[in-house]
């Protein structure tokens, strides 16, 4: 995948997680999670665009990994929305779970191949 469809993947995440947000309940466990979960699910695009800028190899590999951290709270916090039944959509909250897994995945895999590259690099 080149990184130009990622981005534009994670664009499309975040955007998905915003249409979450809006349709939450105006509870205190809604408020809450909502805000936790717009900062957390849109700012893996943010923090990705960050990466392409990174100063140096390990740079870029420490803001991927940043990515990744917030890749899994999205999750969490999705779990979390899921199971304690905050959303208007089950089906929007299912898919993404399953895009924010898959994401988890290429992120993984991305910083072992940028930690093998750059380990090899200095060899």
């Amino acid at each position: 995948m080149d990184r130009y469809n990622l981005e534009e993947r994670l664009i499309a995440f975040s955007v998905l997680i915003i249409e979450i947000v809006k349709k939450m309940p105006q509870t205190l466990a809604g408020k809450h999670l909502a805000g936790q979960l717009v900062r957390s699910g849109t700012s893996v695009s943010l923090n990705y665009g960050e990466a392409q800028g990174g100063e140096s190899r390990k740079d870029f590999i420490h803001k991927m990994k940043i990515v990744l951290k917030e890749l899994r709270e999205t999750y969490v916090c999705l779990k979390i929305i899921l199971q304690s039944k905050l959303y208007s959509s089950e089906n929007n909250i299912n898919k993404a779970l399953e895009e924010n897994n898959e994401l988890i995945s290429i992120f993984v895999k991305s910083i072992e191949t940028a930690r093998y590259n750059l380990k090899n690099k200095n060899k």
